[in-house]
């Protein structure tokens, strides 16, 4: 990873020393969403689902955030690899279905977003920055039927299609991945 030369000139940051190569996990998992409001926090239910699912996948690591915008920048950079899980509310599906998406393409799909910062354009800033950023990025957005309502639980469509949204992002991930196999 080079360093921009405007931070390498800044006397602040040659304090700081030499910015750390990221080690370990190639593939991040990042689940967003409110944990109070119902369905918005479905991305962090399936993150914690799968944070078990893949225990020994040395390559995978997954993370959960209640974060938007720029605080993005901070999970993504060094990883090869992302798969963001999100709640998205088109109304031209039913809730429960999964969408599975481009950074772009979510843009045109959900319109504007409460996030300040959609994933792509985040993802844009970290480039320009020069920041070691996923080479490839998939989006998996749950439709919902109530991402707005304070609440602890998801609605029950959201519910009753959770166990096989589960399976549908693990068996993406471990096909995008390239691995099928635990490794230690």
């Amino acid at each position: 990873m080079q360093i921009p030369e405007f931070l390498a000139e800044d006397p602040v940051s040659a304090a700081l020393g030499p910015i750390p190569q990221p080690q370990g996990p190639r593939a991040l998992v990042l689940g967003l969403g409110n944990d109070i409001l119902t369905d918005d926090a479905v991305g962090l239910w399936i993150a914690r689902r799968l944070q078990q699912e893949f225990q020994g996948f040395s390559f995978i690591e997954v993370r959960e955030t209640c974060e938007m915008g720029l605080a993005l920048l901070d999970h993504l950079v060094g990883f090869e690899q992302a798969f963001i899980v999100d709640s998205i509310q088109t109304g031209k599906v039913d809730p429960g279905v999964l969408h599975v998406l481009d950074p772009g393409t979510l843009a045109r799909l959900a319109g504007p977003t409460p996030h300040f910062l959609g994933v792509g354009e985040v993802l844009a800033l970290g480039q320009q920055l020069g920041l070691e950023m996923p080479r490839s990025v998939k989006v998996f957005a749950v439709e919902v039927a109530d991402p707005f309502s304070l609440g602890t639980s998801l609605s029950p469509s959201v519910e009753e299609a959770f166990s096989a949204i589960v399976g549908r992002i693990r068996a993406a991930v471990l096909l995008e991945c390239g691995g099928s196999e635990r490794q230690e």
